[in-house]
């Protein structure tokens, strides 16, 4: 197998932090030449997986912009340019739920989109945790923690009360490697 050779990489548009779209010519591995594949950029992020010493996931339910309704969650956000993954997911947490965790387990990062790129999100199972603040809202979030046995959040993907591919591998990768 070979990768596709970058003949020529045009930029389209730019809005940082929330996306690039360049306009690639590329070779393909049987010499033809593809002249117009788009390829789009977002921002990495990272998401946490937090659950108690008694197995339950603590969750967070909110209005999601992108598909336009309120929905089940775990926290996460941008990893902002000064931040590494875990530092990240652990401003997250307590900023998301007012929880902080004394055991952090990595699960991976993933493109989220083959072809194009999308984003890269970073996984995180959080335990140990301790309610450290109150959670504070502000003007572009508003949460509600909601803390769940793991079937209840399985039952919620059934329910269609969670509307992000993130959130829903974030608890598969934490189930594989099991909460507890």
């Amino acid at each position: 197998m070979k990768s596709w050779k970058v003949l020529n990489k045009t930029p389209v548009i730019s809005v940082e932090p929330w996306f690039k779209i360049s306009r690639e010519e590329v070779e393909l591995p049987s010499g033809r030449v593809v002249s117009d594949f788009y390829r789009v950029v977002m921002p990495e992020f990272a998401m946490v997986v937090p659950v108690t010493d008694s197995g339950e996931l603590v969750t967070v339910r909110g209005y999601r912009h992108g598909p336009r309704k309120i929905c089940l969650g775990v926290p996460g956000g941008l990893i902002e340019s000064h931040e590494t993954p875990l530092a990240a997911a652990q401003r997250e947490l307590l900023e998301e739920t007012g929880y902080r965790a004394n055991e952090w387990k990595s699960l991976g990062a993933f493109t989220v989109d083959s072809n194009r790129q999308g984003g890269t999100a970073h996984f995180f199972l959080a335990r140990k945790l301790d309610q450290v603040e109150q959670k504070v809202d502000d003007d572009a979030e508003s949460l509600r923690i909601e803390v769940m046995k793991p079937e209840q959040f399985l039952g919620s993907i059934a329910s269609e009360e969670i509307s992000t591919l993130a959130a829903v591998s974030a608890i598969a990768l934490a189930l594989a490697h099991g909460l507890k």
